[in-house]
């Protein structure tokens, strides 16, 4: 069935696109994420160019893109004649798919009390080792207790493992859990995490999102039957925004962040526009892509476990 653009939603991507201006190398990562991975992993160039047009970004533009997130060692490059096809790169895919993990999945899990330590002041690790952990541990979430010390009430142990190995100093850090100890008395540990992150500008971030997108559902709603390249593109806006700000976010446990941590409510507004345009934005991917390979398969199971799981 079909639908004609919605001039209040038009309307909508236009203001949001003149006052976001988003950045064409940051949205191709979002792409390979969120569109791409789903649907085989690998997408020709020319219907890169064609996905983003409607972002305003011009073919200039996402070749510079593709060229330097390939000579950072996110993408691999194919040629056949004339044409370009471009996947993530064996080595990056692990990570970027946990950064995204992230993205899909609730944050408020039930928490056990517990921190996980690390102390990265053993002899055997070099000054450039440490520093390359300390960059790694960040991005996870984890706090600086204290130099060489880190620390993170809610830490994916297998995560840990991987940067451990990747940097190979799994058998020079010292690792552990820890509890308050109820025997002594003592600051609680939940004081630690106004020393070790600061989170305000974290929740502004998730503010000015809700600000954003609080006027999506109701434009939605208002559609019975969306256009396919207004729902691609509005589903990839709040996916992008909203990846944007959660990879900055440390995945504390609720009962550690302030009372009116607007990072649910964020995720929340995530979920309902990305589960009410994802049906119609699969039509214009599918229909985009194919354009260049008739054999692109359609998202794989996984890609409707997202948040929880998609309508």
């Amino acid at each position: 069935m079909n639908s004609t653009p919605s001039p209040a939603i038009k309307k909508w991507i236009e203001q949001f696109i003149a006052t976001n201006p988003p950045r064409a190398k940051s949205v191709v990562m979002t792409l390979f994420g969120d569109t791409i991975t789903p649907h085989g992993g690998e997408v020709w160039l020319g219907s890169l160019i064609e996905l983003l047009a409607p972002f305003g970004i011009s073919d200039r533009l996402v070749r510079t893109s593709v060229f330097r997130l390939a000579e950072e060692g996110w993408l691999d490059a194919k040629r056949e004649g004339r044409r370009s096809l471009y996947a993530l790169n064996p080595a990056a895919a692990t990570r970027f798919e946990h950064a995204y993990q992230r993205v899909y999945t609730p944050s408020d899990q039930p928490w056990q009390g517990k921190w996980t330590l690390l102390f990265a002041s053993g002899d055997g690790i070099t000054a450039e080792q440490r520093a390359l952990l300390r960059k790694e541990l960040l991005w996870e979430g984890f706090g600086t207790i204290a130099p060489a010390i880190f620390g993170h009430p809610n830490a994916d142990p297998q995560t840990l493992r991987e940067i451990l190995d990747r940097i190979d100093v799994h058998d020079t850090v010292f690792v552990c859990s820890a509890t308050e100890a109820q025997e002594v008395a003592g600051r609680p540990l939940s004081d630690l995490v106004e020393q070790c992150w600061q989170l305000e500008s974290v929740m502004a971030d998730y503010e000015h999102y809700l600000t954003c997108f609080a006027s999506l559902p109701k434009l939605l709603n208002a559609k019975k039957i969306l256009d396919p390249e207004q729902a691609f593109v509005l589903r990839t806006l709040a996916i992008h925004e909203f990846r944007r700000v959660q990879l900055h976010d440390p995945q504390l446990p609720l009962e550690l962040l302030p009372a009116n941590w607007p990072g649910k409510t964020a995720y929340d507004l995530c979920h309902q526009v990305y589960n009410a345009t994802q049906a119609s934005a699969e039509e214009y991917i599918l229909e985009t892509l194919r354009r260049e390979s008739d054999d692109v398969p359609a998202a794989a199971p996984y890609f409707y476990q997202r948040f929880g799981g998609l309508n």
